[in-house]
């Protein structure tokens, strides 16, 4: 044990002690108080103690600390909130989101803190980041992990997992991915070094402006800012602002961006226990670049999360924006990470955050203004398709190929299709993906994308500006689902009284 770790662990006893008055009998005589902050202080105070004297092996006063640290983190059942080791994988973790580079295989994952055998602690894929092997793989958000390089996830910690799909640039990792009900296939990733770009854009044939949030970092503004820039200097007609598989970022980012869009009002606030960490992000007219006359459509799926609900819920609340697409992820919670001892950092939610129409959407989601799911498999195709998947058929044909146009592509789909009883579309896709492994991707797939035809359908077919009067904000939206769900309940109730 190093000088310095024995001086802070000597520290925090002593700021222990002077909470600390009375011996374990006195403290256990008298439980009239026992749930106040003080009690609790002299209780950890004496199995520190206890375990210090009596425990079979000598113990480093850290590790103590630490595993309390971390308990009393975890007791909070919030699955943001943590205690973070600078030496640990997740300390690590922050350090390379702040530089933005890591060798790994680019999925934003989440993990239950509790596995049971009804309800395994399996990993669960809540978006991949574009460009990255999961994304080119075809991993979904929603995919669940079952297992690393043949270890199961559901047993082990969230470091672990992190640990095992990370390593060393160019070596390979396998994930077996269940998909849906029965639908279960191996991906051998190749990791790569991840840097997340966070904007693409293109002008479409049509004339519409394609925008691609994929993240919200310090350089996201002044991106979006060049996006809309190069889409005024081709005359652009529309705006599609797509923050599917969006996992969020800095509020301050995504305030800036949605500064750009918003002449005035609320664009976020934040509303915790403390006044200090209460406040509201309003727009400036200074700041807004971009005309409200150029319809807006904004995609969005249950990969969108956090930072990019804010931008969806700030638009729709406004009234900028048509939200196309899945009700999103649900995230309206926001962390500060806070410096400790010796590079530890702890991460705790301070407050939640809500639109502007005083929405908050944890656990909730947005719900879009048109609904477009991803056509569903039967269950009849995912057997085919995990058979499918399970060996090299896709990769045999694609193997070689320095081009693949989408004639080739489709009659590749359709040789597939005479063994395995899969939709030509699901196939065609399943083939491009391939190739795209080896080849760069196109920033979109009008053919395959159906949520992204429907927003090129609003624009051009539908008049988006008397769309955007009969839209409800997402707090009316809140209410009406919360009236329906009120209404249902007393029908049932009186259903089951009349019986």
């Amino acid at each position: 044990m190093t000088p310095k770790k024995t001086w802070i662990g000597a520290g925090i006893l002593a700021a222990i002690l002077l909470f600390s008055g009375l011996s374990a009998p006195a403290l256990f005589a008298d439980t009239g108080d026992a749930k106040t902050s003080a009690r609790y202080l002299q209780l950890f105070d004496y199995i520190y103690g206890f375990i210090e004297k009596n425990y079979v092996d000598q113990v480093d006063p850290s590790v103590l600390y630490k595993g309390a640290l971390k308990g009393m983190l975890e007791a909070l059942d919030d699955p943001y909130s943590m205690y973070i080791d600078a030496d640990s994988l997740i300390g690590t973790d922050l350090k390379d989101t702040t530089t933005g580079a890591f060798g790994g295989v680019g999925l934003s994952i989440t993990k239950p803190s509790d596995s049971t055998p009804e309800k395994p602690a399996w990993v669960e894929v809540a978006s991949p980041i574009e460009d990255t092997p999961g994304w080119k793989a075809g991993i979904q958000p929603g995919d669940l992990i079952l297992a690393i390089d043949g270890q199961g996830t559901a047993e082990i910690t969230m470091s672990e997992v992190l640990s095992r799909l990370r390593g060393p640039v160019g070596t390979d990792v396998t994930v077996q991915i269940r998909r849906g009900k029965n639908l279960e296939f191996p991906v051998t990733l190749t990791r790569a070094l991840i840097e997340v770009p966070t904007v693409k854009f293109a002008m479409m044939d049509n004339g519409i402006g394609y925008l691609r949030i994929i993240d919200f970092t310090p350089l996201t503004p002044a991106r979006v800012q060049d996006a809309l820039d190069s889409f005024k200097r081709a005359k652009y007609k529309g705006l599609i602002i797509d923050v599917r598989n969006n996992p969020g970022g800095l509020i301050t980012s995504v305030g800036d961006v949605a500064d750009k869009f918003i002449d005035s009002g609320i664009i976020v606030s934040t509303r915790s226990r403390n006044a200090r960490d209460t406040s509201e992000i309003d727009a400036s007219p200074s700041k807004t670049t971009f005309k409200p006359r150029v319809p807006t459509v904004v995609l969005l799926n249950k990969g969108s999360a956090s930072a990019a609900e804010i931008l969806s819920g700030a638009l729709k609340d406004h009234h900028l924006a048509y939200l196309v697409g899945e009700t999103s992820y649900g995230k309206g919670s926001v962390q500060q990470v806070i410096d400790l001892f010796d590079n530890d950092q702890m991460k705790l939610t301070m407050a939640r955050y809500y639109t502007p129409s005083g929405a908050n959407i944890d656990k909730k989601g947005i719900a879009p203004d048109r609904e477009v799911l991803l056509p569903a498999l039967t269950e009849d195709e995912e057997k085919a398709l995990a058979d499918l998947l399970s060996g090299t058929a896709i990769a045999d044909m694609v193997a070689g190929r320095d081009t693949l146009s989408p004639s080739e592509a489709d009659a590749m789909a359709s040789q597939l299709a005479k063994k395995w009883a899969v939709s030509q579309r699901v196939l065609k896709k399943l083939v491009m993906q391939e190739y795209y492994r080896t080849h760069m991707s196109p920033l979109y797939d009008l053919d395959y994308d159906v949520q992204l035809q429907a927003a090129v359908d609003v624009l051009l077919k539908e008049n988006v500006a008397k769309l955007l009067q009969s839209t409800k904000t997402v707090l009316e939206l809140q209410e009406a689902a919360a009236a329906a769900d009120a209404g249902s309940a007393d029908q049932g109730a009186t259903g089951s009284a009349s019986r």
